[in-house]
Parts: structure tokens; sequence; C-alpha cells
């Protein structure tokens, strides 16, 4: 029997947080990994979403790597297209092409207790790593409601972020569900082609103008012969939105002003009274993320544009029934419904040290150490993980912290290793300290928009509870992953490798079955922590890789620094 594939870090998911962890693992000198994606090519949700129309509401100087700035995005929003070739161009620029593997979905990943390793099984083999570093993100499934008599609609039928591309719009009676971010890029979009657009709006956004422009010739110039007016660009817009965040999560009456400036946004298109009505949220602006969008106002001012302010109830042949009774004959329906985002599909495929799925244990909702690490599931992390969205900055931001927290759970690994091959140590989060650390979070939340809006929104879960957003400042996360704590873990040895000395053995733990045992922290490993510690693990990361693979990965951050995507 051929001996199974493994590799020190497996990596899930291509997207921006995917490729990020694969660029960060090059540059702390760690080369066996690899990274399995479904698709048959990189870019995550900017590969899936190339509806008509798909653009991002975060500016293009912020929504881009910081370790690879783009000194020529087209636009100050960019487009999908323009950001897809941005992330297929950091995979090749860093080197990244010969680690990931396409076309390979993961079906179940189970931690071996004995070996400390996780099993993973995909759609092309199977494979065992030390490390899982789950990257599939929160927008990745496509969520499309029970409509009774949807599977009996005689027309088409598809989501937004799996587009018909062959499905010619024009001339059809096109229903769009939904009046999320992707709606309000879409409705204006395909608006001009359609015999008649119907939107079915259950709850109205409130929608500011976005103020997108092409970047002048001489404004890429600049940053390319200058770059540093490309970080004082990117640095403006950090700091616009850190000082914003305070409205967001502590005054939330501070936000009345904005929402003067939406209702002004809003009646310079809408000039009917009625129309308007149906356009105003009832609740506060912010607890729905903010949309941003200076046409779709006026493409539902269109003559052969209707808004039915009532969600889709049933399907009556090519008759679609609003739970106002309103009926409308289409020929295709658009949704617009969001995704899976509080109950992940990726979790009914992690089964952890005590038998159970990553969705049992997330049951009564979804709770992460740091946004990271979640207890029973060791030597496990996530990328954009619980509580670590954001409601008007950048994930990229977000996601940069959680790679230094991911560097650094590395580096301990290795210094608890002893310098070793790895796959003999793990680190468990402890139960008591994601509790904590959940509970913290949600204190924080009690104050915010998200949850005293007068909202019901994609970032609450089944119980209510916003599991999704972080209540803070980018800069505030980035200080709380900065490090790892080993006081808020376990660490697991395999007997059989390495015996734990006498003096520090404890008792196995539920996690650590057969011959793994959990290890009390001894003075020495707590003091990995400390100042110390940290330094020795950034010496144990550099040197990880060979002379080679170090000069190569500064070749290749160098080129990224100078090169455009």
């Amino acid at each position: 029997m051929a001996q199974r594939e493994h590799v020190r870090v497996a990596v899930i998911g291509s997207g921006f947080g995917g490729l990020g962890a694969a660029v960060r693992l090059r540059r702390e000198g760690i080369t066996d990994f690899v990274v399995l994606e479904r698709a048959d090519s990189v870019g995550g949700t900017w590969r899936d979403n190339s509806y008509p129309g798909c653009a991002c509401d975060v500016p293009s100087h912020l929504y881009s790597f910081s370790f690879a700035p783009n000194p020529d995005w087209p636009r100050t929003f960019s487009g999908q297209p323009a950001i897809r070739a941005y992330l297929e161009h950091v995979a090749d620029t860093f080197g990244l092409r010969p680690h990931i593997r396409l076309g390979s979905e993961v079906r179940m990943m189970r931690w071996d207790a004995d070996e400390l390793r996780w099993e993973i099984e995909t759609s092309a083999g199977r494979l065992t790593a030390d490390v899982v570093v789950s990257a599939t993100g929160p927008l990745s499934d496509p969520k499309v409601p029970e409509i009774p008599g949807l599977a009996e609609f005689p027309g088409k039928v598809f989501h937004s972020a799996r587009w018909d591309h062959d499905y010619d719009l024009r001339g059809k009676r096109v229903a769009m569900i939904g009046t999320g971010a992707s709606a309000i890029q879409i409705v204006p979009a395909i608006a001009p082609e359609t015999e008649r657009l119907t939107l079915f709006q259950r709850t109205p956004p409130w929608v500011m103008p976005r103020t997108d422009r092409a970047i002048t010739a001489v404004e890429r110039w600049l940053h390319r012969q200058l770059p540093f007016t490309r970080a004082a660009r990117r640095g403006l817009l950090w700091g616009i939105r850190e000082l914003q965040v305070s409205a967001f999560t502590k005054r939330p009456n501070q936000l009345g002003l904005i929402e003067s400036l939406a209702k002004a946004n809003m009646a310079r298109s809408i000039k009917d009274p009625a129309l308007r009505a149906k356009l105003t949220p009832s609740y506060r602006i912010g607890c729905k993320r903010i949309l941003l969008s200076s046409e779709y106002y006026p493409a539902l001012a269109r003559p052969d544009v209707d808004l039915v302010a009532s969600g889709l109830k049933e399907v009556r042949g090519s008759v679609l029934v609003a739970a106002d009774g309103t009926e409308t004959e289409a020929d295709a329906i658009v949704f617009g419904t969001g995704f899976h985002v509080t109950d992940m599909p990726i979790a009914d495929r992690v089964v952890g040290a005590e038998g159970r799925t990553l969705a049992d244990a997330w049951k009564d909702g979804m709770q992460a150490l740091r946004g990271a690490t979640a207890a029973g599931f060791p030597n496990w992390m996530t990328i954009i993980g619980p509580n670590t969205g954001l409601g008007n900055s950048s994930m990229i931001l977000m996601i940069e912290s959680q790679l230094n927290y991911m560097a650094d759970y590395l580096r301990q690994l290795a210094l608890l290793d002893g310098g070793g091959p790895g796959g003999r140590v793990a680190l468990a989060a402890r139960p008591s300290a994601v509790n904590q650390w959940n509970r913290h979070v949600q204190a924080r939340m009690e104050r915010t928009v998200w949850n005293t809006g007068g909202c019901t929104s994609w970032y609450l879960d089944a119980q209510g509870r916003n599991t999704t957003v972080w209540p803070g400042t980018t800069g505030e996360f980035r200080k709380e992953t900065r490090t790892v704590d080993l006081s808020e873990y376990e660490v697991l040895r395999v007997r059989d490798r390495e015996p734990a000395p006498a003096a520090a053995a404890a008792p196995a733990t539920a996690g650590a079955k057969g011959t793994a045992k959990a290890v009390s922290e001894t003075a020495a490993e707590t003091a990995v922590t400390t100042t110390a510690g940290t330094a020795a693990g950034t010496a144990a990361g550099t040197t990880a890789g060979t002379t080679a693979e170090t000069a190569a990965g500064t070749a290749v951050e160098a080129a990224a620094e100078e090169s455009a995507a």
C-alpha cells in the first residue's frame, strides 16, 4: 500500500485568505505546504462572483495586501476582473503555483489524536497534515431560500454567485430576489437589457453614493515611481475608516447625520413619494452593511423596473407571488440572497479530537479564540473566523492580522518541538480561553449598531447573536493577534515519539486519546510567550528554510513590491 502524502501545513481555499497564508508560509521559511482549491482556478469569491456590475465597495488601494501593493489599480473602486487578476498575479509573483492543488475539494478532515495530525480526504485523493489553515471564507457557499413551487418554475434560476453567462437576459422578464450588496450592482447593470425587471425587496438597504472614478495615468505613475505616495494613500484610507469605528461600536446615535445624507442621495433620484417611502429603511443606518451605489436609485426610477416591497413567498408556474400577495410573471429568477455565513458547510466536514464535527461544536453559535482556533480542534485554525468581519473597512487588514497569528502559532509549535520536523506537538485551544474571549467580544457587541440598530441581518446567527463582526478597530485586532499566548492552549505531545518529562506530565484529556498526552505548560514553555520566546521563534522561522529557499522568497517579495497586478 502506497504511503499517504504528508505535508506540514494544508491550506484550504485560494482566495485572499488562502493565498495570503501561502505567501506568509513562504516568508516564514515553510515550503512544505499545499493549498487545496475545489475550483479550477484561484480567486475565491472574486472568481465565483462574476455577475454584471460586480465590484468592490472598499477602495482599491486598501483592498490589497500590504506586502503586494498594486500601483496600477484602474479605478478607485475596482471591478471584479481587476481584483481577480490581482490575485492571479499574487499567485505567480510569490511562486505559489507549485503548492496549489486545483480541483481538490475537501470532503472530510479528521483529527488523528494518536499521530497528532489531520487526515484529509479530497476529491483528488487523500493526504495528512500537521496543521490545517481553513481559508474557505464566509462568502463561498451561496444561500437560496426554500420557496414553495420553485422547483417547478419553467424558466431559468440561478444565484448571483453562480451567474449563468450563457443565458441571454435581453428581452426577458427577470425577477431579482434580494437587495444586498450584489443586487444593487446587478439591477442597474441588467435593467437596460431586460424587457422588464422586478426587484423583490424584503428589507430596504441604506445606500450612499459610490464616488468611483478612473485613476489617472499621472497617479499611477506617481505610485510606481514614488512608493511613499501609494503608502500615504493607503494610510489615509485606513485612518478615515478607523475614525468611523466608534460611531458603529459605541455611539450609534452619531450616525443620524449619515442617515440624512443617505436620504438626500435617495431623493435626488427617486421623485415618486410612494416609491421613496418603500425604499426608506426603518432601522438605524449601519445595522446592516451600508451599501455604495450611484446607479441603484436611478435604475429603480426607470419605467421598466418594478419594486415589490415584500419578500418572495411562493412560485406558481411562471408566476411569482410575494408575501403581500403581489403577483409577477417572470422568465428568469436571479437570487441575490447571500451566503451560508453563520452555518458554513465546511464545518460539517471537520471532525475534531472528540469525534464531533465543527458544525456540532458550533451549533449554539460560532466562537473561536481570537477568531482563529476552536476548542476541540488541535492544530486547526481559520482565516476570517468568527467575529472577524467588518462593517466599514477592508477585510484584507483583518486577514493580515490573522496571518500574523498563524505565523507565531507555527513558530511556537517549532520551538515546542525542539526544532524537529513537526508533527510531534500540537496546540489545543483551552475551552476556558475560548469562552473568555467570546464573552469579551459579545460584551463589547452589546452597544454596537449591529445589535441595537433594530434590524435583522446576516451578521446574526439563528439565535440572534452577532458571531460575524469585530466590535472594534482593525488596529485593536492587530494587537490582539500579534502573538500566541501559550497560557490559552494545551500542549499535546506524542508519547512514543518524544516522551514528556515526568515532572511536566499531566493526565490525558479528551482531546488527546490513545498515545497522545496533554502536558501542562512548564515555566520554560510559558516563557516562550515572552519577548525571549518571540525572538527565538522568529529566528527559528527564519532558518527553517534552506538558503536557496530564503533567497528565492526574498527575490519574489522584492519583485512583488515593484510589479503591478
